[in-house]
């Protein structure tokens, strides 16, 4: 079985996110999606529409994903990708060459983004009827 792990806060989750796990979940057979837990946005000066909790069980309705975890650290990603025996980490290419180093551990891809939506626009925009 292929394991794949991916990163992320999916807040105001949108058909972009769809997309990148979808697409992740194609290169392999089981989907692991690291979730930022609420403390950790706070370290990161970032605050979610939802929390943690609401996230969470908004991605496991999502067929594409098989497992969650919580992401509490920067560095916890090498320790997940050896507990978890992921052979392929995925992340967005505005990460591109950020998570290099994981290819110590495991296949590191970064795929394209979809274009024309993020999490950031989403919330900035009102809703124009």
């Amino acid at each position: 079985m292929k394991k794949i792990i991916t990163y992320g806060t999916f807040d105001v989750l949108h058909y972009g996110h769809i997309n990148l796990l979808r697409r992740a979940k194609e290169l392999g057979d089981y989907l692991i999606v690291a979730i930022s837990t609420d403390e950790f946005n706070a370290i990161k000066n970032k605050k979610s529409y939802y929390s943690y909790e609401e996230r969470k069980l908004i991605l496991e309705a999502i067929k594409y994903v098989d497992e969650i975890i919580p992401e509490t650290n920067w560095e916890q990603k090498v320790t997940d990708v050896q507990k978890y025996e992921i052979d392929t980490f995925v992340m967005g290419d505005d990460w591109k060459g950020k998570f290099d180093f994981l290819k110590d551990y495991c296949e590191v891809i970064y795929l394209p983004r979809t274009e024309g939506v993020s999490s950031t626009k989403t919330k900035s925009e009102k809703l124009k009827v």
